[in-house]
């Protein structure tokens, strides 16, 4: 398997020796989320995470975004370990570097789409012309301009997300982080949503996101692959297309649910 800790100068993420062990209420049988994980995220990439359900991938994502804290190891955020980050600081160090999408959208019900899109700026203290400067381009590219007024329930699950989408990209973050970001969508919306984290990973902007879907990983430019916390394998794109690529990830997670070991 190809080293996954290849750091380089314009790295801007690194996972170091990860582990996440959870204790039970009662102190017994701790479970072991993640085990010994390391790899490094080079400005630019798109790289999707895969595994099975508990495989460990959305805890690493919640580690990586400092929602959940390691047990051990280092996550370095542009040379600055996030793990000793202090909780009174860390909200704001956070909001200001990383742009987060959940698949359930997240959004407050009682705030329009645009204050929505707006909440991190506001504890931010951005002014407000600010704000509005910064969010035109944004909600033009992502199709919601006409919506901005309308409350979420208003609003279909694809614009849902792409406000979601907006209010992360909004901070003008160094690193998106999506966790199965296309799961709550149909189809169309779905490949809507996919063609927009394409279109603004050509235009510069680093993407790490979990996902269960191999069509959605294969518009990823490096996929890795997560068995029982540690990573399983990894696949480049290369010069493959989407539907070689594609294929790729189906044949991987084949042997990764069939119990193989890669070497």
């Amino acid at each position: 398997m190809a080293d996954t800790m290849e750091k380089t100068d314009n790295t801007i993420l690194e996972a170091k020796c990860l582990r996440r062990v959870y204790t039970s209420r009662f102190g017994a049988h701790p479970v072991t989320a993640l085990d010994n994980v390391s790899f490094a995220v080079t400005e630019g990439e798109y790289i999707a995470i895969m595994g099975e359900s508990g495989s460990g991938k959305t805890t690493l994502l919640n580690i990586l975004a400092a929602i959940d804290r390691p047990t051990s190891g280092q996550v370095l955020l542009d040379g600055r370990d996030m793990t000793t980050v202090s909780e009174q600081h860390l909200a704001d160090f956070r909001r200001e570097r990383l742009g987060y999408v959940f698949q359930d959208f997240q959004l407050l019900d009682t705030f329009t789409l645009r204050d929505n899109i707006f909440l991190p700026l506001v504890l931010s203290e951005v002014k407000p012309e600010t704000m509005e400067k910064r969010l035109r381009p944004i909600a033009e590219k992502l199709g919601i301009l006409d919506v901005l007024g309308k409350y979420p329930y208003e609003v279909s699950g694809g614009q849902k997300q792409r406000a979601a989408v907006a209010r992360a990209l909004i901070v003008s973050p160094r690193l998106i982080l999506a966790d199965e970001p296309t799961g709550a969508l149909d189809s169309h919306a779905s490949g809507q949503l996919l063609d927009t984290f394409s279109e603004i990973h050509r235009e510069g902007q680093t993407i790490l996101m979990v996902t269960h879907s191999a069509r959605a990983a294969s518009r990823a430019g490096r996929i890795l692959f997560i068995r029982d916390g540690r990573i399983f394998h990894q696949l480049y794109r290369g010069e493959c297309t989407d539907e070689q690529l594609y294929q790729k990830i189906y044949d991987t997670l084949t042997l990764l649910s069939a119990g193989v070991e890669r070497t």
